[in-house]
């Protein structure tokens, strides 16, 4: 095969690599993790671009509970930003033209997810929210989850080595 016609084709491929796609949630995990429904194929979307509270943290609950009552049981759209090293699929959801991980983070309810921000409007939102104390920026000392997975994972080590 000519290698121009080679290189062509990879090409292409490249962009239906990450073909956006329309689905039903069908489960809310966390504040930044859903299991949607394509077809028969149930697929885990990790938002891009956010990082939401864990569910034993201060706002885990609620950041929870608030991305269900915006995409639960609705169809969303899934712009496709890669895959993470768990497999999910990483990915920005809309709903009625609505980006749900601007939304969170503008709520209040995500901080910017500044290891892996695809989306630079992710830093004015999460200003506005702190500056308004919306969500959990109302807390006296808002915990980011990265440093609450550290801090979780330190003490779980700090255990297993005094047994």
């Amino acid at each position: 095969m000519n290698k121009s016609i080679l290189w062509v084709l990879l090409w292409a491929a490249s962009f239906n690599a990450h073909a956006d796609f329309n689905a039903r949630v069908i489960k809310v995990a966390d504040g930044d993790t859903v299991t949607v429904l394509r077809g028969t194929e149930q697929v885990r979307v990790r938002l891009s671009s956010i990082d939401a509270p864990e569910k034993k943290q201060a706002f885990g609950s609620r950041s929870q509970q608030h991305l269900s009552g915006l995409v639960f049981d609705k169809t969303v759209r899934v712009v496709e930003d890669g895959t993470d090293r768990y497999g999910r699929t990483i990915g920005v959801l809309h709903v009625d033209g609505i980006n749900i991980n601007r939304r969170m983070v503008s709520d209040g309810m995500a901080w910017a997810y500044t290891a892996y921000l695809n989306d630079q409007w992710m830093w004015v939102l999460e200003l506005r929210a702190r500056f308004t104390q919306a969500g959990l920026w109302n807390d006296a000392h808002p915990l980011p989850p990265w440093q609450f997975r550290r801090e979780q994972a330190a003490a779980r080590r700090a255990k297993r080595d005094n047994e």
